[in-house]
């Protein structure tokens, strides 16, 4: 719906209706007309839809969506967008595409029309082609279905406008003139992919352990980005294609309510991240900026009596506080600590990156074993941890009773020891990184493959849910399945016993 704000889309509107309302015979025939029009769009966008699907296939385009080089490379595309919607140049395809589509535009034959529908796909792309941008993370991580979804949802809402005005032609007088206030959306835009290119060259980042991008730097990038969005929103910050603010009946410029409505939304969300340079959790956008491990300085309240460098752990294993009596994680503990969420680092959690330490953990302490299956670019899984985890009722559960085991499924650059490698027949190829081993585990002994996912398991290795726990974020429902797990396990030790 915001392409239909952009010039290239929004002037075409009543151009292209009128000449279908003009030219055609009839009423019902420029109906008609116009709906094969809006068929025609979405068919093309659908198509390139299935072609995504068909080249890639559905299992790939997952892997492809964590990889590093592929976040990297949106991360370019999303910063050229950017800097294009900002006014720098305007992405174009080459014109002999565009003049090769117009000559086969005939509004008398069906194949005319389809040709038109091809000229607005074309024509438009240099400001549709950046909101489809924003569509590629997403659609990739949606096997066969997600690029067609995604394209049709798209194509839908752009042709909608189209068939409607050719409906009810007597709308197209309400229409505003194409003018500034676009521009306006265009900038906008631009800073919004400026901020959202961030977020996967942070996903690179994290995959690759540069740490060119830690949480604070990340959270002040996102702070003066969206302060000079708030800048220009109030008119005190100009571009090449800007035009004057309108002016009131005294010949003095103005700003619209709905103007300085965003301007202050913009300025809100810039403010309500400053104390995240310090450490507060910032629920919010949790899922979006870097892990806490990743924080070179943390100012947050920790629980009382917590000690962030000594005294998170005890070698008091018979202690009963929770993850306090936790013995200190040991094995991949340095390479991964940088990954550990806000709620982990700023709630004194525990949790372990083997499973096998884990697994050993939980037999000593007696306690059943939570299996976190999770990822460093997984969205979804800090929503669980910072909706979930942080409700007060579920954190006490976990730091008392249950032994959390951290497996990461995308981590490709550390490494488990020589002799641990083998070949995975599952994921056909050997298995050398711990990503790969925890991926391999999940699908091969749980038939899962998706991220958040939470398994639990008594001290013989066996199921206390069977079916484990996906992507919900109902805080109540989860309590109840980790009162269950409890109960579950106290009875087949009083059992064994």
């Amino acid at each position: 719906m915001l392409a239909l704000l952009t010039p290239c889309v929004y002037s075409m509107i009543p151009v292209t209706v009128s000449f279908f309302t003009k030219r055609s015979k009839t009423k019902l025939e420029g109906r008609k007309n116009a709906v094969i029009y809006s068929l025609s769009i979405i068919f093309i966008f659908t198509f390139i839809g299935f072609l995504i699907t068909l080249i890639w296939g559905p299992t790939a385009l997952n892997d492809i969506s964590t990889n590093w080089i592929f976040n990297l490379f949106i991360f370019l595309v999303f910063v050229v967008f950017g800097i294009s919607f900002l006014g720098a140049f305007e992405i174009t395809l080459p014109s002999s595409w565009s003049n090769k589509a117009d000559s086969k535009a005939n509004a008398s034959s069906f194949l005319g029309i389809f040709f038109m529908a091809l000229v607005l796909v074309v024509v438009s792309f240099s400001c549709t082609g950046p909101i489809l941008g924003l569509l590629l993370p997403v659609i990739f991580k949606g096997g066969y279905a997600g690029p067609l979804i995604g394209f049709f949802g798209f194509s839908l809402a752009l042709s909608i406008p189209f068939a409607l005005f050719a409906f009810f032609p007597s709308w197209l007088n309400s229409l505003s003139k194409p003018g500034g206030w676009m521009n306006s959306i265009k900038v906008t835009l631009g800073f919004i992919e400026l901020a959202l290119a961030l977020k996967f060259l942070s996903n690179a980042d994290l995959a690759r352990g540069w740490r060119l991008l830690d949480r604070e730097i990340f959270i002040a990038a996102w702070i003066v980005i969206f302060i000079l969005l708030g800048i220009y929103l109030l008119g005190k910050l100009k571009f090449h294609h800007d035009d004057e603010l309108p002016k009131n009946d005294f010949g003095l410029p103005y700003l619209s309510v709905t103007r300085l409505l965003f301007a202050m939304t913009s300025l809100i969300f810039a403010v309500y991240m400053i104390p995240g340079l310090w450490g507060a959790p910032l629920k919010g956008i949790s899922a979006f900026v870097p892990p806490m491990g990743t924080q070179d300085f943390n100012a947050d309240d920790l629980p009382s009596g917590f000690n962030l460098s000594s005294a998170a752990f005890s070698q008091d294993n018979n202690s009963s506080h929770g993850a306090v009596g936790l013995p200190k994680p040991a094995k991949y503990y340095e390479e991964m600590r940088k990954n550990e969420p806000d709620v982990v680092v700023n709630n004194g959690m525990v949790t372990y990156f083997d499973y096998q330490e884990a697994l050993a953990v939980s037999r000593r302490l007696k306690k059943p074993l939570m299996l976190d299956f999770t990822g460093i670019n997984c969205v979804n899984c800090r929503k669980m941890e910072g909706q979930v985890w942080s409700d007060p009722k579920v954190m006490q559960r976990l730091k008392d009773d249950f032994v959390i085991v951290s497996l990461y499924v995308d981590v490709h650059n550390v490494y488990i020891p020589q002799q641990e490698q083998y070949f995975s027949k599952t994921l056909d190829r050997r298995v050398e990184t711990l990503g790969d081993f925890n991926a391999d585990m999940q699908v091969e002994k749980f038939g899962a493959n998706t991220q958040p996912y939470y398994f639990f398991l008594d001290d013989k290795e066996q199921r206390l849910a069977h079916d484990g726990y996906g992507y919900d974020p109902d805080v109540n429902k989860f309590i109840k399945l980790l009162d269950t797990v409890k109960e579950v396990y106290s009875k087949r030790s009083t059992a064994h016993q």
